[in-house]
């Protein structure tokens, strides 16, 4: 049964309460007015088939019906399809622990990495995490997928996004930032997961720290406002913690963009094993949470250039 509020009034989201799929069938768990924030606790995205104690092999054994839970729906009064939906993204608080990790046929470079591979982080700092001696994170929380149901009719797999937003993994989408999605279903339907503690643009191998996290979000609706698709504001400069020191770049250059990625991003996995004594499999997951990925040049044909970003700051001594 959905559970009515109040204006102005900070809920939380019934916990144990979960959905695998985009459905604008699904009934909402939870009715909010205008104003209203709500408190999710949100699983991290195996749904607890991945563990601290984990080991690579059970990437391939995961049951891909049961990733992605998401906390939802969400029916917000008076949101109707043509509005948009505002989302403010008030606090992120990781969980203790998290993961990343990569297997056969996913990831940018899934032809490189045909195999399974996994890493364990300790986030109880909240602050930062190490991921090898001499190599720290800072955190940068946020939910990967945050969106409200399709307007078509139908189950749809939560991996791809759409114009509904979803499974964006933008890793911007911190605290201080508005979200803003169109309404394409009456109450908007909006649902939110798979939350990345830290993540670089582009999130390579295809998953970033993976970890629990609780969030608080604010909705609002601005009514008679039509967007196409997600778009956001952001707060300050997009990333305050890596830029103290700069970055190491890697490019890739050809007249796909795809190839483009792939080579930039292959050529800093090259640069990180020879500088840093990280192996390969190191250097791709630091490249999915740590390196960002920028279109630099798309207008010089037939070439096309994308660049891979390290920051610097993140590397306290070389071997």
């Amino acid at each position: 049964m959905a559970h009515a509020c109040k204006l102005l009034s900070t809920y939380n989201f019934p916990e144990n309460t979960v959905h695998y799929r985009w459905d604008n069938a699904l009934q909402p768990q939870l009715r909010v007015n205008p104003g209203d924030s709500v408190v999710f606790k949100m699983r991290e995205v195996s749904d607890g088939q991945i563990t601290a104690k984990s080991q690579a092999e059970d990437l391939s054994k995961m049951n891909f019906d049961m990733i992605y839970p998401l906390c939802g729906p969400v029916y917000v009064e008076g949101a109707n399809v043509g509005d948009t939906l505002q989302i403010e993204i008030l606090d992120l608080i990781p969980g203790d622990w998290g993961w990343t990790g990569f297997l056969p046929g996913l990831g940018l470079l899934s032809e490189d990495f045909p195999y399974a591979y996994i890493n364990h982080w300790d986030l109880s700092d909240k602050e930062s995490t190490v991921f090898r001696p001499g190599i720290n994170l800072p955190l940068d929380p946020f939910c990967g997928t945050m969106g409200v149901a399709p307007k078509e009719v139908g189950s749809f797999n939560v991996l791809p996004p759409g114009n509904f937003g979803g499974n964006m993994d933008i890793r911007h989408l911190t605290a201080g930032t508005t979200l803003l999605l169109p309404v394409l279903n009456k109450g908007a339907l909006f649902s939110c997961g798979d939350c990345h503690s830290a993540q670089g643009d582009g999130e390579v191998c295809v998953t970033g720290i993976e970890s629990p996290m609780q969030s608080t979000l604010r909705f609002n609706v601005i009514r008679n406002k039509t967007i196409p698709c997600p778009q956001f504001i952001t707060r300050g400069p997009l990333t305050k913690k890596n830029d103290s020191e700069g970055y190491y770049v890697t490019t890739g250059v050809a007249p796909d963009l795809m190839i483009s990625a792939q080579d930039s991003v292959r050529n800093m996995i090259n640069h990180l094993s020879s500088e840093y004594k990280l192996s390969k499999e190191e250097s791709y997951i630091l490249c999915s949470v740590a390196a960002d990925l920028k279109i630099s040049e798309v207008v010089d044909k037939p070439n096309w250039i994308v660049s891979c970003y390290i920051p610097l700051s993140i590397f306290s001594n070389k071997e």
